[in-house]
Protein backbone atom coordinates (compact mmCIF):
# COMPACT_ATOMS: atom_id res chain seq x y z
CA UNK A 1 0.00 0.00 0.00
CA UNK A 2 1.68 3.24 -0.90
CA UNK A 3 1.50 6.22 1.30
CA UNK A 4 -2.03 7.95 3.23
CA UNK A 5 -2.80 10.56 1.39
CA UNK A 6 -3.90 13.58 3.85
CA UNK A 7 -7.72 14.55 3.38
CA UNK A 8 -8.40 17.57 2.49
CA UNK A 9 -10.63 19.79 4.94
CA UNK A 10 -14.17 20.96 4.75
CA UNK A 11 -13.55 23.93 2.96
CA UNK A 12 -11.67 22.76 0.54
CA UNK A 13 -14.36 20.07 -0.27
CA UNK A 14 -16.86 22.99 -0.09
CA UNK A 15 -14.65 25.04 -2.86
CA UNK A 16 -14.66 22.21 -4.90
CA UNK A 17 -18.25 21.46 -4.52
CA UNK A 18 -19.18 24.86 -5.08
CA UNK A 19 -16.82 25.14 -7.71
CA UNK A 20 -18.05 22.11 -9.93
CA UNK A 21 -21.63 23.18 -9.40
CA UNK A 22 -21.04 26.46 -10.87
CA UNK A 23 -19.60 24.94 -13.39
CA UNK A 24 -22.47 22.55 -13.95
CA UNK A 25 -24.77 25.40 -14.42
CA UNK A 26 -22.73 27.58 -17.03
CA UNK A 27 -22.42 24.09 -19.08
CA UNK A 28 -25.85 23.52 -18.74
CA UNK A 29 -27.52 27.11 -19.39
CA UNK A 30 -24.54 28.27 -21.53
CA UNK A 31 -25.01 25.27 -23.70
CA UNK A 32 -28.65 25.75 -24.05
CA UNK A 33 -28.35 29.82 -25.39
CA UNK A 34 -25.74 29.01 -27.68
CA UNK A 35 -28.35 26.17 -29.34
CA UNK A 36 -31.04 28.45 -29.20
CA UNK A 37 -28.96 30.73 -31.24
CA UNK A 38 -27.39 28.93 -33.57
CA UNK A 39 -30.10 27.04 -34.41
CA UNK A 40 -33.58 29.43 -34.11
CA UNK A 41 -36.74 27.26 -33.86
CA UNK A 42 -34.99 23.62 -34.13
CA UNK A 43 -35.86 22.46 -30.96
CA UNK A 44 -35.10 18.93 -31.31
CA UNK A 45 -31.04 20.05 -32.40
CA UNK A 46 -31.43 22.86 -29.95
CA UNK A 47 -31.88 19.64 -27.13
CA UNK A 48 -29.19 17.72 -29.13
CA UNK A 49 -26.70 20.23 -28.64
CA UNK A 50 -28.01 21.03 -24.98
CA UNK A 51 -27.36 17.42 -24.58
CA UNK A 52 -23.86 16.72 -25.79
CA UNK A 53 -22.42 19.94 -24.43
CA UNK A 54 -23.34 19.20 -20.99
CA UNK A 55 -22.60 15.22 -21.19
CA UNK A 56 -19.02 15.87 -22.28
CA UNK A 57 -19.06 18.91 -19.57
CA UNK A 58 -19.59 16.62 -16.65
CA UNK A 59 -17.44 14.71 -17.83
CA UNK A 60 -14.38 16.92 -17.58
CA UNK A 61 -16.09 18.69 -14.18
CA UNK A 62 -15.94 15.02 -12.32
CA UNK A 63 -12.52 14.61 -13.26
CA UNK A 64 -11.64 18.55 -11.99
CA UNK A 65 -13.35 18.28 -8.74
CA UNK A 66 -13.56 14.51 -8.23
CA UNK A 67 -10.04 13.98 -6.39
CA UNK A 68 -10.98 16.62 -3.48
CA UNK A 69 -14.71 15.98 -2.56
CA UNK A 70 -16.23 13.01 -4.69
CA UNK A 71 -17.63 15.50 -7.39
CA UNK A 72 -21.00 15.27 -5.96
CA UNK A 73 -22.84 18.70 -7.06
CA UNK A 74 -26.07 17.28 -6.45
CA UNK A 75 -27.73 17.17 -3.00
CA UNK A 76 -29.57 13.90 -3.65
CA UNK A 77 -26.21 12.11 -4.20
CA UNK A 78 -24.50 13.63 -0.97
CA UNK A 79 -27.39 13.10 1.24
CA UNK A 80 -28.06 9.63 -0.45
CA UNK A 81 -23.77 8.33 -0.04
CA UNK A 82 -24.45 10.06 4.11
CA UNK A 83 -27.40 7.33 4.26
CA UNK A 84 -25.46 4.77 2.90
CA UNK A 85 -22.29 5.60 5.09
CA UNK A 86 -19.86 7.12 2.43
CA UNK A 87 -20.00 10.67 3.96
CA UNK A 88 -21.45 11.94 7.59
CA UNK A 89 -24.40 13.79 7.70
CA UNK A 90 -22.49 16.59 8.92
CA UNK A 91 -21.02 17.13 5.77
CA UNK A 92 -23.94 15.99 3.48
CA UNK A 93 -25.44 19.11 5.19
CA UNK A 94 -22.46 20.92 4.55
CA UNK A 95 -22.43 20.62 0.94
CA UNK A 96 -26.15 21.67 0.26
CA UNK A 97 -25.75 25.31 0.73
CA UNK A 98 -22.40 25.29 -1.38
CA UNK A 99 -24.00 23.50 -4.09
CA UNK A 100 -27.13 25.43 -4.38
CA UNK A 101 -24.94 29.05 -4.42
CA UNK A 102 -22.61 27.36 -7.06
CA UNK A 103 -25.34 26.59 -9.54
CA UNK A 104 -27.10 30.38 -9.06
CA UNK A 105 -23.58 31.60 -9.76
CA UNK A 106 -22.83 29.31 -12.64
CA UNK A 107 -26.36 30.56 -13.91
CA UNK A 108 -25.11 34.27 -12.96
CA UNK A 109 -22.19 33.75 -14.96
CA UNK A 110 -23.90 31.81 -18.38
CA UNK A 111 -25.93 34.36 -18.34
CA UNK A 112 -23.47 37.68 -18.52
CA UNK A 113 -20.89 35.60 -20.30
CA UNK A 114 -24.22 35.80 -23.62
CA UNK A 115 -24.63 39.37 -22.92
CA UNK A 116 -28.01 38.98 -20.92
CA UNK A 117 -28.93 40.32 -17.74
CA UNK A 118 -26.88 39.04 -14.65
CA UNK A 119 -30.33 37.46 -13.42
CA UNK A 120 -33.38 36.81 -15.37
CA UNK A 121 -35.91 35.03 -13.67
CA UNK A 122 -37.34 32.23 -16.17
CA UNK A 123 -41.04 31.91 -17.37
CA UNK A 124 -40.54 28.15 -18.48
CA UNK A 125 -43.09 26.17 -16.44
CA UNK A 126 -42.47 23.04 -16.50
CA UNK A 127 -44.57 21.82 -13.42
CA UNK A 128 -46.37 18.69 -14.90
CA UNK A 129 -47.25 14.79 -13.62
CA UNK A 130 -45.57 13.30 -16.69
CA UNK A 131 -42.57 16.42 -15.47
CA UNK A 132 -42.33 15.14 -12.03
CA UNK A 133 -42.62 11.24 -13.10
CA UNK A 134 -39.60 11.73 -15.19
CA UNK A 135 -37.59 13.44 -12.29
CA UNK A 136 -38.11 10.24 -10.39
CA UNK A 137 -36.96 8.21 -12.63
CA UNK A 138 -33.92 10.07 -13.70
CA UNK A 139 -32.96 10.92 -10.23
CA UNK A 140 -33.34 7.25 -9.04
CA UNK A 141 -31.65 6.21 -12.37
CA UNK A 142 -28.45 8.51 -11.50
CA UNK A 143 -27.81 6.90 -7.91
CA UNK A 144 -28.19 3.70 -9.51
CA UNK A 145 -25.03 4.14 -11.98
CA UNK A 146 -22.98 5.92 -9.46
CA UNK A 147 -23.65 3.34 -6.38
CA UNK A 148 -23.63 0.49 -8.36
CA UNK A 149 -20.29 1.53 -9.94
CA UNK A 150 -18.70 2.15 -6.28
CA UNK A 151 -20.17 -1.11 -5.05
CA UNK A 152 -18.45 -3.28 -8.17
CA UNK A 153 -15.14 -1.30 -8.23
CA UNK A 154 -15.33 0.61 -10.77
CA UNK A 155 -16.11 4.28 -9.60
CA UNK A 156 -13.36 5.16 -12.22
CA UNK A 157 -15.97 4.53 -14.83
CA UNK A 158 -18.63 7.25 -13.11
CA UNK A 159 -17.00 10.47 -15.13
CA UNK A 160 -17.74 8.75 -18.18
CA UNK A 161 -21.11 6.41 -17.40
CA UNK A 162 -22.62 9.54 -15.49
CA UNK A 163 -21.61 12.19 -18.51
CA UNK A 164 -23.89 9.45 -20.88
CA UNK A 165 -26.50 8.60 -18.36
CA UNK A 166 -27.35 12.43 -18.28
CA UNK A 167 -26.96 13.13 -21.99
CA UNK A 168 -29.29 10.09 -22.39
CA UNK A 169 -31.99 11.15 -19.97
CA UNK A 170 -32.27 14.53 -21.74
CA UNK A 171 -34.21 12.57 -24.37
CA UNK A 172 -35.57 9.70 -22.68
CA UNK A 173 -37.29 11.80 -19.50
CA UNK A 174 -40.25 14.40 -20.93
CA UNK A 175 -38.10 16.64 -18.21
CA UNK A 176 -34.78 16.52 -19.60
CA UNK A 177 -33.42 14.87 -16.53
CA UNK A 178 -32.55 18.17 -14.02
CA UNK A 179 -32.11 15.40 -11.28
CA UNK A 180 -30.72 17.71 -9.09
CA UNK A 181 -32.51 19.86 -6.64
CA UNK A 182 -28.96 21.94 -6.64
CA UNK A 183 -29.22 23.01 -10.42
CA UNK A 184 -33.09 22.98 -10.61
CA UNK A 185 -32.74 25.98 -8.41
CA UNK A 186 -30.02 27.67 -10.16
CA UNK A 187 -31.68 27.11 -13.65
CA UNK A 188 -34.59 29.33 -12.34
CA UNK A 189 -32.26 32.23 -12.43
CA UNK A 190 -32.12 32.29 -16.53
CA UNK A 191 -35.10 33.02 -18.88
CA UNK A 192 -33.81 31.02 -21.53
CA UNK A 193 -33.69 27.69 -23.22
CA UNK A 194 -32.55 25.58 -20.06
CA UNK A 195 -34.75 27.36 -17.47
CA UNK A 196 -37.15 26.71 -15.25
CA UNK A 197 -40.33 28.74 -13.88
CA UNK A 198 -39.98 29.16 -9.51
CA UNK A 199 -43.31 28.01 -9.78
CA UNK A 200 -42.50 24.75 -11.23
CA UNK A 201 -39.31 24.51 -8.84
CA UNK A 202 -41.40 22.41 -5.98
CA UNK A 203 -42.43 19.98 -8.24
CA UNK A 204 -39.06 19.09 -9.62
CA UNK A 205 -37.58 19.44 -5.74
CA UNK A 206 -40.20 16.59 -4.29
CA UNK A 207 -40.00 14.33 -7.20
CA UNK A 208 -36.40 14.58 -7.17
CA UNK A 209 -36.22 13.69 -3.27
CA UNK A 210 -38.65 10.70 -4.21
CA UNK A 211 -36.36 9.66 -6.95
CA UNK A 212 -33.42 10.12 -4.36
CA UNK A 213 -35.28 7.98 -1.79
CA UNK A 214 -36.43 4.90 -4.24
CA UNK A 215 -33.25 5.08 -5.65
CA UNK A 216 -31.53 4.29 -2.04
CA UNK A 217 -34.16 1.44 -1.31
CA UNK A 218 -33.30 -0.11 -4.67
CA UNK A 219 -29.59 0.08 -4.14
CA UNK A 220 -29.90 -1.55 -0.49
CA UNK A 221 -32.00 -4.13 -2.66
CA UNK A 222 -29.52 -4.67 -5.28
CA UNK A 223 -26.26 -4.44 -3.19
CA UNK A 224 -26.99 -5.36 0.08
CA UNK A 225 -23.33 -6.14 0.94
CA UNK A 226 -22.73 -2.61 -0.23
CA UNK A 227 -20.14 -0.97 2.86
CA UNK A 228 -19.73 2.26 3.77
CA UNK A 229 -15.79 1.83 2.36
CA UNK A 230 -17.21 1.89 -0.86
CA UNK A 231 -19.73 4.58 -0.92
CA UNK A 232 -17.09 6.68 0.24
CA UNK A 233 -15.96 6.15 -3.35
CA UNK A 234 -18.92 8.39 -4.57
CA UNK A 235 -18.94 10.11 -7.09
CA UNK A 236 -15.01 8.91 -7.91
CA UNK A 237 -12.54 7.62 -5.47
CA UNK A 238 -11.34 10.71 -3.26
CA UNK A 239 -9.73 11.35 -0.41
CA UNK A 240 -12.30 11.04 2.97
CA UNK A 241 -11.84 13.19 6.24
CA UNK A 242 -10.51 10.53 7.71
CA UNK A 243 -6.95 11.28 6.14
CA UNK A 244 -7.15 8.32 3.84
CA UNK A 245 -7.83 7.68 -0.12
CA UNK A 246 -11.95 6.34 -0.28
CA UNK A 247 -12.12 2.65 -0.24
CA UNK A 248 -8.53 1.94 -0.64
CA UNK A 249 -8.35 -0.45 2.61
CA UNK A 250 -11.22 -2.50 1.48
CA UNK A 251 -11.48 -3.40 -2.16
CA UNK A 252 -14.74 -3.85 -4.09
CA UNK A 253 -15.79 -7.55 -4.64
CA UNK A 254 -17.21 -7.83 -8.19
CA UNK A 255 -20.15 -8.72 -7.45
CA UNK A 256 -23.87 -7.79 -5.35
CA UNK A 257 -23.97 -10.31 -2.60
Amino acid sequence: MGPVMSAPNLRRRLLAEFLGSAFLAAIVIGSGIAAQRLSPGDTGLELLQNAAATAAGLFAIILMFGPVSGAHFNPVVSFADATLGGISWRDAGAYLPAQVAGCITGAVAANLMFGLDAVSISTKDRASGAHALSEVIATAGLLLVIFALARTGRAAMAPAAVGAYIGAAYWFTSSTSFANPAITVGRMFSNTFAGIAPSSVPVFVLAQIGGGIAGVLIIRFLYPALTPAQAAQVVVPHETGNGTLSGQDQPAANDAR
